[in-house]
């Protein structure tokens, strides 16, 4: 079987995409799907809004929805997305995981967080059989132990299950500016991790070099705190775990508040 591709997508902010008010992310979001050449057996989430110490798997048979945002509108709270989970795939992910010495464990009662269903609900809108597991990062986001979820993730893909990591690659809540219309935030960090992501030898070299990404030009100012970074390194150490990888392409290239912010496609 071909491999399924690792998505990095960019979320937005909270429930804007849904409430048509970032139309750039909606798109982005929608167009998801169509990266894809075949139905995936499952989808699995590395969601920036979920970390935990051991690593936890939802597995959940019907997970529910987690409005884990606040100030919106009431309609962004009655969402519904009735998606199957898969307990057997969550304890195969645990056991993956584990083998690569990374502790992890069965999240039975946690829902779906943001970071997981608008992506979601705006790529698989009429989704109501491929299950959806959502993995938490490491809670310590040291890169190393979170690329490490990501290699134990990468055997999945040969097996027809999606991988989509769930970020953003600027986070700076301070510096976002909610009625801006172009970038002014963010573009020299931005100009640089799409050299490092697009123009790297290989894909090792690539993991190399995101995680020492502190050393990237405005690294802290576009992430104060790294939690919305890291599936960005999932992402690619799941990706550089596949000897004969792709080349990665450019999925989405935006003004998001006032920050320029970008996506990607592996394999």
């Amino acid at each position: 079987m071909k491999l399924t591709p690792i998505l990095f997508a960019s979320h937005g902010g909270g429930p804007l995409p849904l409430l048509n008010r970032d139309e750039a992310t909606r798109t982005h979001l929608a167009s998801l799907q169509n990266e894809l050449e075949e139905k995936p057996k499952a989808i699995i989430v590395i969601s920036a809004h979920w970390e935990a110490d051991p690593v936890r798997v939802s597995a959940s048979a019907q997970p529910e929805l987690l409005f884990d945002y606040y100030g919106f509108p009431d309609e962004s709270y009655t969402y519904k997305y009735p998606v199957p989970g898969s307990p057997k795939l969550a304890a195969t992910i645990v056991d993956l995981i584990q083998n690569q010495g990374i502790d992890a464990t069965l999240d039975a009662e946690r829902g779906l967080d943001h970071g997981v269903f608008v992506p979601l609900m705006l790529a698989f809108p009429h989704n109501t059989d491929i299950p959806v597991v959502a993995v938490s990062l490491h809670a310590s986001l040291d890169p190393q132990k979170n690329a490490l979820i990501g290699k134990a993730l990468n055997p999945l893909r040969a097996q027809g299950y999606l991988i989509i990591a769930s970020g953003m690659t600027f986070h700076n809540m301070r510096a976002f500016n909610f009625t801006a219309t172009k970038a002014t935030h963010g573009l020299e960090f931005d100009a640089a991790l799409r050299q490092l992501i697009l123009h790297s030898e290989s894909a090792s070299v690539r993991l190399q070099k995101l995680l020492k990404w502190e050393s990237l030009p405005e690294a802290r100012f576009a992430h104060p705190r790294e939690e919305h970074f890291i599936p960005l390194i999932v992402a690619v150490a799941a990706d550089a775990a596949t000897p004969t990888s792709s080349l990665p392409k450019l999925i989405f290239n935006e003004n998001f508040c006032g920050a320029q912010v970008s996506a990607f496609r592996f394999g």
